[in-house]
C-alpha cells in the first residue's frame, strides 16, 4: 500500500506520534527504507522508496511497479506497545543502518522478538 493507503486505513496513525528510527536503511539490491514507529497502534513499519519495474523486497513479496506505484511503498511488520521495547529490540539500530544489508538486520531483530509478521 502507498503511505496514503496506510494513513487512510486506521486515522488514529495520523495524528500519532511517530517515532523515526532511520531513515536510510537499505536492502541487498541497495534499495531505501524509512523505519518509524507509530505510538497511538504500536505499528512498526517501513516505507519503501519507489523502484522502477519489478521488484522482490527482503520479506519475499514481489511488485510490479506502474510508473510509481502510487509513490512510497509502506510495509506493517508488526505491534510493539512501546517506544522501550521498540528500543530494546532494536538496540544498536544506528549502527545497523549503515550496513550494505541494513534491512536483513531489522528482520532478524523482529523475528527473534517474536514481533515480525508473516
Amino acid at each position: 500500500m502507498n503511505i496514503e493507503e496506510f494513513y487512510a486505513e486506521d486515522e488514529r496513525r495520523r495524528a500519532s506520534v511517530e517515532i523515526e528510527l532511520g531513515r536510510d536503511w537499505r536492502d541487498a539490491k541497495g534499495v531505501r527504507y524509512e523505519l518509524s514507529w507509530v505510538q497511538d497502534t504500536g505499528e512498526l513499519y517501513t516505507m519503501r522508496e519507489p523502484v522502477p519495474g519489478a521488484y522482490e523486497d527482503p520479506f519475499g513479496d514481489i511488485y510490479v511497479d506502474a510508473e510509481d506505484l502510487d509513490g512510497l511503498v509502506v510495509r506493517k511488520l508488526g505491534i510493539v506497545t512501546s517506544h522501550e521495547r521498540v528500543e530494546e529490540i532494536l538496540v544498536g539500530w544506528p549502527e545497523a543502518m549503515v550496513d550494505p544489508d541494513g534491512v536483513e538486520w531489522i528482520i532478524g531483530r523482529l523475528r527473534g522478538a517474536g514481533v515480525l509478521d508473516g
